[in-house]
């Protein structure tokens, strides 16, 4: 399903973010990114979605190397990996409805195609009844959740969660965890780049750790720390 074969990234200041990475996740897996701050997570997350290319090394998705595709089917890789950012990156002008059903208007499905899926997403996240509010309404937790579900209305076989609890309290933490885990037994591969030690430690699942762009450690039913 994913796989980074001697991976490494160098910025154009001279950073080096990532170094010689070797990484397989199968198909339906839930793996931890973890590592402190500038440990290279968002880089790797990146790598996967084709927002960043490797300096060397291949990242593969699907059997196909990310670094062979051209612009035009950048699009269309990205139709099948969801994405779920720390910072919600929500449209504050469009209604929460209008913000789920944008990701499949851009790629122009049948008008009735887009109300029935972005419902779906929407009673799958427990935001159905909030379809009509508009961002600024939501709380921490209730914008995330619509981004869970824009990240899901096309059905993508991954999703990518970057510090997906960064900015809500434990409670809430632990509904979006919840949340992630349930779409993870829809057959989705989901990785989570985290902080929280917490979710970490409690749900026992794959943990791949990184330090200063190396993996220190890929871990099953592993903590945050190692044991």
């Amino acid at each position: 399903m994913i796989e980074f074969k001697n991976v490494s990234k160098i910025y154009s200041n001279g950073v080096e973010a990532l170094f010689d990475i070797n990484l397989h996740i199968g198909k339906e897996e839930f793996v931890f990114i973890v590592g402190a701050s500038g440990a290279g997570k968002t880089t790797l997350m990146k790598m996967l979605y084709r927002e960043e290319l490797p300096s060397s090394g291949t990242v593969i998705v699907d059997k196909i190397d990310l670094s062979g595709l051209k612009p035009d089917q950048i699009p269309f890789l990205r139709r099948n990996i969801g994405v779920v950012f720390q910072d919600f990156k929500l449209l504050p002008k469009r209604t929460v409805y209008e913000n789920v059903a944008f990701a499949l208007q851009v790629t122009s499905s049948p008008r009735s195609q887009v109300r029935r899926r972005t419902m779906q997403a929407l009673e799958l996240v427990g935001m159905f009844k909030r379809a009509n509010s508009f961002p600024e309404q939501l709380s921490g937790g209730e914008k995330q959740r619509v981004c869970i579900a824009r990240s899901i209305v096309n059905n993508p076989t991954i999703l990518l969660a970057d510090e997906p609890t960064g900015n809500l309290d434990p409670a809430t933490s632990w509904e979006i965890m919840e949340l992630l885990d349930k779409i993870n037994c829809r057959n989705t591969t989901v990785l989570v780049s985290t902080h929280n030690k917490s979710i970490v430690d409690n749900m026992k699942r794959r943990v791949v750790a990184l330090d200063s762009g190396r993996i220190i450690r890929d871990q099953q039913l592993g903590g945050y720390s190692h044991s």
